[in-house]
């Protein structure tokens, strides 16, 4: 996924997508800047999702208020916001699955020469 303004200043390789939701009837601003050389700030509106790029080590912070004022309301480490892709969630069940029927049929056949 690309960042339109701001790139990550590291290798994309190492990036993680991440997704926040704004949960509340209040406007927020998210900022990470815990990350050199790269500074990402946006609003977010109540009820909207917020999908971004990010380095694991990042902290995505959280600012609410009125108007004119903005309190830092909460820290979130960006590893906590990651999103599992599904093609690797679909492939890992799969992989599970095989497994499972694998150690089913030794078994059966275990049983077998057993009964036999």
């Amino acid at each position: 996924m690309a960042q339109i303004l701001d790139a990550i200043p590291h290798n994309e390789n190492d990036a993680i997508l991440c997704c926040y939701v704004n949960a509340t009837n209040q406007i927020q601003i998210a900022r990470i800047t815990n990350i050199s050389n790269w500074y990402f700030e946006r609003v977010v509106f109540p009820g909207q999702r917020l999908i971004f790029e990010a380095l694991p080590e990042a902290l995505l912070e959280i600012h609410s208020g009125m108007m004119a004022s903005a309190i830092l309301s909460d820290t979130i480490p960006c590893k906590r916001l990651c999103v599992q892709e599904l093609e690797n969630d679909e492939k890992q069940r799969e992989n599970q699955t095989n497994i499972d029927d694998k150690e089913e049929n030794t078994i059966s056949s275990d049983l077998e020469a057993i009964i036999a």
